[in-house]
Parts: C-alpha cells; structure tokens; sequence
C-alpha cells in the first residue's frame, strides 16, 4: 500500500469517527422544551354559546342584590337563616327557551334576554313554602316573576326544601346533647364521651307526606380517615320538622338491633344490664380501618401523557372545539354536569346532553341503611364537584376551569380547577388493517378522544363523569364510582344484605342508578325512532334445491308512539335503536345517530312502594319522548324529601302521545348493583365500577368522518415509512422535546368548613 492510499483511508476513518461521535452527543443530549403550536382554528362563534353560559360571581351577586331590594321582605342570609327566615337558598341560569335560542343561534334572531332561577325559602310567611323567582335581564336586574305555580301547579310545600347547613348543625347540637344523658354507655360502648363521634343523614325524612324525620348513624370520627367504615352500633331518630328548633326531639334511638325512646332510656337499660353492649374500641390512626395513606414509599414517576405541540383543542369562554367538535359546557349545582349545542363538522348533533339524577338505593338490618334512598341532586351533584387533582383525577397538563355557584349563602362561592378538558390517547386503534393479501399495506388511527370530565364527592362516594368525543362522530357518556361505601353496624342476620368488612362493619349493598337527558337533533328538530335487529328465516338453498338453511335477516320497524319507545330497565332492548332525521345519506338511508347503552343495572324499587313515583325514570333504561318545555328534567331536587307526593312524577311524561317527525327526548337509565366487599376497603375503585352509553353515527355520514382526522397512518411495502407525510409517528416532535410541567399546586380545601355532614351515601 503506497503512502497516498495509506492518507486517504486515515482521512476517511476520522471522519467515520467525527460523525459517530456528533452522533452520540446529539443522541446524548437533553431533549429541548416543547414548542407550543396554536391550536387549529375552528368554526368561529361569535360568543354566541354565551347563552347557555353559568352565571358568573358577578351575575350571582346583582341577583341577590336585586331581590334584598325589590322583595320588600327582610331576607336572612342562607348561610345563617333559621328554618322560621326568609332566604334566598340558590341561584342558577334561567336557560331560554329551545325555540328562543334556535332563532338566535341559526336564524339571526334576538339574544333572547339573559336570566337567573332564584330559590327562596319563606319561613317566616303565615303558610310557609318555597316559591322560585326568574330574575332578569342580567346583569343589571329590573324585575322578578314567581314561575312556581306556572311549573309545579301550585306553591311548594315547605317540608319539601333541602336540609341546609344551619339545619344539620342544629340537629348536630342536639344530638349531642342527648348523647351526654348516656355517658356510660358511650364509654363502655365506644370508648367515647360522643363529642368525637361523627354522624351521617340518610333520606327520606319520614314515611309520608310532611313528614321532616331523618335517622342519623353515628360512627367513630377519626382525622384524615374514611369515618364511613367505622360505625359504632347507635343510630338516632330526629324529628326537625317545627321551626321552632327548641322543638326539636329525638323520636328514637337504636342500638344493636334494639330500639328505645330516648338516650337516657337507653343508659337505663346499660345500666341495669338488660342490655348487651358490643364494646367497638376507638381505632388509632396509623392502623384504623378505611384509612387511604399508601403503605409503600413512592417509587418511579409512571408514564406521562403530554402534547408536544400544545393542546389540540381550544377553550373561549364556556365553548371547547376539537377536530370538528363544538360543545358548550357548564354545571347545574343541583344536577351537575350539562353541554349544550353540540356540532360535529358544523352541524348540529345534540341540543342538550346533561345529567338528571343519582339514586343510591340501600339495604340493611339497620334502620338508617334500610330506609335510605339518595338522590343526590337534592345533596348537589354541581356544588359538590371540587377541584380536581392534577396528574390523579385528570392529566398533569389537562386544562382545568373553575365553576361558580350560589347556594345556602348570599355570597357566590368557586370552586377552582373543578373541571377539566384534555385530550385523552387510548393507546388503542380507533380502526387499523394490516393487509397480507393481493397488496402489503397498512392503515390506522389512534383512539384520541376529547374528554370533558368533572368529579363530585357526595360525602362518601365519588362519581366520576366523563364526556368523550371521538375523531368518527361517536360520543361516549361515563360515570365511574369511586369513594367510600356507606356500611352498618353488623348484627344478627346482617349478612343478608351484605358483606362483612371489618370486625363491627357490614358492607350493605346498594343499587346507583343514574339517568341522563340527551336532545338529539338530526338534520333539525323532526326526528323520529327507529329499531333494527335480526331474525332468522329458513330458506331454499337456490343452487341445490331441496335443502334448506336459516337466513339471518334485518328486521327493521319504526316506533310510533311513546308507549312504545318506554323500555323497561332489565328488558332487552333492540340491538340498534336510533333516532333518525328527515334526510337520506349518499346511499338513500335515513342520517341517524344510534344509542348504545352499556350497564348492568340492580332491580328497580317495586311500583308498590309509595315513594316508587318520586323515582320512576328508574322504570326505564330507555325512553324516548316527545319534547316539551314544560318537561325540562326528569326529576326535582324537591323529590328528595318528600318522594310519597312527588314534584315531578317522570311516568307521567310517557303518555302514548306519536313521537313520529317530531323533537324527541331520549332519557336514559344506567346502572349497577354494588355488593361490598373486602376489597371495598379502603374505598371502592374505578375498575368495573363503570357504566355509560354511546350515540354513534347510523348513516349519518356517507363514509367514516374519521378519514379526515390528521392522526391518519398510511404506508405501503413500496412506500417509505419514515415519510412525515404518510406517517407522522415517524416525526413525532416528543422524540426531541420535553414538556414544561407548572408545579404541582392545589388548593382544594381552602374555603371549605367543616361541619356536620351534609349527607351520606
């Protein structure tokens, strides 16, 4: 080898080596931050979707101002009224009416006025009720109207009114005082003086109409644990239906399967030992059952969900768009979570998809478990949803929006971060095809989804509600339950209606029932019903005569009338229901949109039962109605306390009227059967605990919407997969960026008294 070859290959080798090497140190290197790309612009608004808007703190304000002044009657603040005062209880949005807001947002109509829903309880007048005042225009008020008798036929029983905070903590003072008539059972019971035990409400007040009675059941109250596993065996019937709370009395109290008129009847019977005492000793902290502190160090920071370009959605006021989606959002602080004008692609898919109601239905040997029946809008499914934990309840880097709310207090109150908004990568294909045959390719897109999820905790339990919208037109609804159960003290036969959990703790079982309210509109506001499902029929095999076999076949039938269209909850219904509008797709069949429901419901309380009206939605898994503006919930928070002669009576919605081309309702019943078990300690997880339903697109579109989405994937074995434009996971930003994580903050127990329980279940 000559000495000009010998040069050349040195040359070439340390070039080799200069390469690899800048090649190691730009591997090496630390990953820049995220550059933040604007999200895609969508359909612009106009701040149109302000008409469904919550009320702001300012709004709350001038309401009450407004009513202080133009009443003409002392009003107390709800924050420390008495059951004998006059008080403004809540405030909410007054919503137009549907027409209304149809001229405005697709005709060029007015804005119709904005308006409040004021909720005044009158104790302090000669028949004491509650009356409900619309309140407008905002945000300088100039008058009021009473709408009661309009929408309930009639003024409002007082009795029917929620239980307020002053009213549980009366009835907290007086429970106490009782408890100190039996200081010697309480210490040979509990170990306890009663000052630190804790008590939960249950509902219904009372077996009939004004009845105001509630069982409390008491439990051992320790810091920083779930109490609701803890009961002690005493449960204590109150009577606080007077005005007068020196009127107030203990009916009865029980105690381990035994029922005595008073506490100190009670003592009596410890004392002369005709009564047998189940000593439940005080739990220490660190070993108490139902406490949720890990028992592991922290390990490695898990998998990390971020956008390497920023979020793909946007958020203006109370309006989210997302790759064609268009959804306005608030939240009812009776009944939660509520969107509004819901478009894919421009066109509207769904006037209003909101929650109507809870129901915990329970069962027990004790009286406190067997009587209760929750509805939780009457406890507030809105009020309730606090702020949520970034990185546990949402995405570290979701979007979270605070929400505001009026309620047993003349100061309008935020609960911060309390809903959130992201984007949410399934890690599952939306539709994928590896193709092996005549051609190699491959084509996918990943499940993205745009989430808008809330969480309330409703003292013991938390509900999870999820609002997904997905890149094919497809939305999905979910409630998961999570929290603590509510739990008796075992006794006698107790595990008939349960599973024991701890040494003094039965796990009752119990049905949640949840009901939604969706207003389709396809293609407009005439929409009909229709059913698809399959049959069998035997048929002649053309090409061998003589021999037969059995033909599936589509069944399809339009259902008429609203008899018809009432699903019973445990019947089967038909494998494609959907609501259909009055125009063809490209290949002639009716644009329709699907409902799907998935749930696994308990039985629903027997129409004997006398309080069975006050939650007849529960009948049904599915029913489609005409709608009416006089008919705009399936339920009401005044059904709560007096369910034997309901305000709204949802049975009476469904009365044979035609639901052909007309605007329909479909409301919806999901739900599951929840035994306790030991697995339930320290609290019951999200993992099955889920049920929901989906509206699907049914000939709605001429072909998959989701062919437009920018997440497409296609290649082929004569195409390169490292193309950007054909694959954009081969250019993924994330490969050489960082995202910028805001410090973790939370703020979710400022502004929160703590004080007698609100409620229970």
């Amino acid at each position: 080898m000559n000495m000009k070859t010998a040069l050349v290959l040195l040359l070439l080798a340390l070039a080799t080596i200069f390469a690899l090497v800048c090649v190691l140190l730009t591997r090496a290197r630390a990953p820049g931050a995220c550059q933040q790309q604007p999200a895609a612009q969508e359909e612009a608004d106009d701040g149109h979707s302000q008409v469904f808007a919550d009320l702001t703190p300012e709004e709350l304000a001038q309401v009450v101002q407004y009513l202080r002044g133009s009443l003409g009657m002392p009003l107390a603040d709800a924050a420390r009224a008495k059951p004998s005062d006059n008080c403004i209880a809540s405030v909410d949005v007054q919503l137009p009416a549907k027409a209304e807001v149809l001229r405005f947002l697709d005709a060029g109509g007015a804005r119709p006025p904005r308006e409040a829903l004021a909720v005044l309880y009158f104790g302090a007048q000669a028949e004491p009720n509650v009356t409900e005042y619309v309140v407008g225009p905002l945000p300088a008020p100039t008058y009021h109207r009473d709408v009661t008798v309009q929408k309930y036929g009639g003024k409002l029983p007082y009795h029917r009114r929620a239980v307020t905070g002053v009213e549980y903590a009366a009835i907290n003072e007086l429970i106490q005082k009782e408890l100190r008539k039996a200081p010697r059972f309480l210490a040979a019971c509990c170990a306890s003086d009663g000052t630190d035990l804790a008590t939960i409400t249950t509902a219904p007040r009372g077996l009939k109409s004004g009845d105001r009675t509630t069982w409390f059941v008491l439990f051992h109250g320790i810091a920083g644990s779930g109490y609701f596993v803890l009961p002690v065996g005493l449960e204590v019937l109150v009577e606080h239906g007077p005005l007068d709370v020196s009127q107030w009395y203990l009916r009865q109290v029980f105690y381990n399967g035994h029922y005595f008129p008073s506490t100190a009847e009670l003592e009596n019977a410890f004392v002369t030992k005709s009564l047998k005492v189940v000593v439940v000793q005080k739990p220490q902290e660190d070993t108490v059952l139902g406490s949720m502190r890990p028992l592991r160090s922290p390990g490695a920071p898990g998998p990390l969900q971020f956008e390497p370009q920023g979020p793909r959605y946007s958020i203006r006021d109370n309006r989210v768009t997302y790759q064609g989606w268009s959804i306005a959002f608030g939240m009812n602080p009776n009944t939660g979570p509520r969107l509004f004008d819901i478009r894919f692609r421009g066109e509207r898919i769904i006037y209003e998809l909101s929650l109507q109601e809870a129901l915990a239905l329970y069962g027990s040997n004790c009286p406190g478990g067997m009587s209760t029946r929750y509805l939780d809008g009457s406890f507030g499914i809105g009020r309730f949803a606090y702020e949520l934990v970034r990185g546990v309840d949402c995405p570290y880097m979701a979007t979270y929006v605070d929400r505001h709310y009026l309620s047993e207090s003349d100061v309008p109150r935020t609960n911060q971060n309390s809903l959130c908004i992201f984007e949410h990568d399934t890690s599952l294909p939306l539709r994928r095809h590896f193709s092996d045959m005549h051609s190699l390719y491959y084509g996918g897109l990943r499940k993205n989804t745009l989430v808008i999820r809330a969480v309330s905790t409703l003292i013991n339990y938390d509900y999870v509600w999820d609002f997904m919208f997905y890149s094919n037109g497809a939305v999905e609804v979910r409630v998961h339950a999570t929290g603590y159960i509510s739990s008796s003290f075992l006794h006698g036969q107790g595990t008939n209606y349960g599973n024991k959990v701890g040494p003094h703790t039965l796990g009752t079982m119990h049905l949640h029932h949840i009901h939604y309210k969706v207003d389709l509109d396809i293609d407009g506001q005439l929409n009909s019903l229709e059913s698809h499902d399959m049959g069998y029929q035997t048929v002649s095999i053309p090409w061998s005569p003589g021999n037969t076999l059995q033909q599936p076949f589509l069944r399809r039938e339009r259902l008429e009338r609203e008899n018809e269209a009432a699903f019973p909850l445990n019947a089967s219904l038909p494998r494609y229901l959907s609501i259909t509008g009055p125009k063809p797709n490209r290949w002639g069949h009716l644009r329709s949109y699907r409902v799907q429901v998935v749930s696994f419901p308990g039985e629903h309380l027997p129409t004997s039962s006398p309080m069975e009206k006050a939650i007849s939605w529960g009948r049904y898994k599915l029913a489609v109605t005409r709608r009416k503006e006089e008919e705009p919930t399936s339920t009401s928070v005044y059904n709560q306390n007096d369910p034997w002669t309901p305000t709204v009576t949802f049975a009476d919605f469904i009365n044979d009227e035609t639901i052909a081309n007309e605007d329909l309702v479909a409301w919806i019943s999901v739900g599951f059967l929840h035994v306790p078990h030991a697995e339930d300690i320290p609290n019951t997880v999200t993992v099955g605990n889920s049920v929901g339903f989906f509206l699907r697109p049914y000939n709605y579109f001429d072909e998959d919407p989701s062919l437009y989405s920018p997440d497409g994937i296609y290649f082929s074995s004569e195409q390169g997969i490292g193309a950007c434009g054909a694959n954009p996971l081969a250019c993924l930003p994330a490969a050489t960026c960082a995202p910028r994580l805001s410090p973790f903050q939370y703020s979710g127990f400022v502004n929160i008294s703590l004080g007698p329980p609100l409620g229970g279940h």
